[in-house]
């Protein structure tokens, strides 16, 4: 854990020189004013995700003050580092653009996941996300919350993430549009994402949307290497799985909405530093369109 924390730092501290620059320059968003450098803050908002704790509370108490205390000589009480980590979100996301996502290799893999904020009996008392969350529904049920939208290569390395609503369609094309900017060959799906028009417009972008049929339509031809993609689909949905029962990623106890985009953030940051991660093997697949 101690080389994970040196390793994890060193690059959030090598991209937060850069960032400050900027800064200083007119660029980016205002950091709180604090004893502590905006690496560590992120630094420490990053492990929370890679500790295995499920409270952030008792995390920084026990873990943070405790056995870190010696990498992080200026702590801050626990009230009022949650107020400084508030404001880190646009340098988590501007983190996760670049230095985070993985390479394209022409096998890509999309899906969606939930992102609860609180149990479906209390949605109508909710107030912290009452203007920003919605109700969807999934594979397991209705909810009420968010969606992240992923795609993600062969090597279970994250391409692209976007942020939405509960009730946007999976096929919506603004959603699509920003997840498919990098990419370029194959994009396996599931049956949520069939759509003609869809297709058509991915096409345009050199990219092959393939996705199962439903049970009530005609069968069609399918090359070898797609049917063979389509079998390894689970991949995206065990990427899904390490950043929620991980890298926890969702939890319904947030009590502002900042705090809401910092845990996310920094969770999919966390999840680009975990040593392994969800990967298929192929053979040797043309991937052009």
């Amino acid at each position: 854990m101690v080389e994970q924390i040196i390793a994890v730092f060193c690059e959030i501290d090598d991209f937060c020189k850069e960032y400050e620059k900027n800064q200083i320059a007119g660029e980016g968003s205002p950091i709180a004013k604090t004893s502590m450098a905006l690496s560590e803050i992120m630094t420490i908002a990053v492990m929370y995700h890679l500790s295995h704790y499920r409270e952030f509370k008792w995390y920084y108490i026990e873990k943070v003050c405790g056995e870190w205390r010696a990498y992080f000589p200026r702590l801050l009480s626990y009230n009022r580092f949650v107020e400084v980590m508030q404001p880190i979100t646009v340098p988590l996301i501007l983190y996760l653009m670049k230095g985070s996502f993985g390479k394209c290799s022409g096998i890509n893999f999309v899906d969606s996941t939930s992102i609860d904020v609180c149990d479906t009996h209390r949605i109508w008392s909710h107030k912290v996300f009452k203007d920003l969350a919605k109700r969807g529904k999934s594979s397991t049920g209705w909810f009420f919350g968010f969606k992240l939208h992923l795609v993600v290569n062969d090597k279970g390395e994250i391409l692209s993430v976007c942020l939405t609503p509960a009730n946007v369609d999976d096929k919506d094309w603004d959603v699509m549009s920003r997840l498919t900017k990098r990419i370029f060959g194959k994009l396996v799906g599931d049956k949520g994402y069939m759509s003609p028009k869809l297709s058509a417009k991915l096409w345009d972008r050199n990219i092959q949307l393939i996705t199962k049929i439903r049970k009530n339509m005609k069968n069609k031809l399918m090359t070898l290497t797609d049917k063979l993609l389509l079998r390894k689909r689970a991949i995206i949905e065990s990427v899904n799985d390490f950043l929620k029962n991980i890298c926890n990623i969702e939890h319904s106890r947030h009590r502002s909405v900042a705090n809401f985009f910092v845990n996310t953030f920094s969770a999919l940051v966390a999840y680009s530093f975990l040593p392994s991660k969800p990967s298929i093997s192929l053979p040797n697949l043309p991937v052009a369109v």
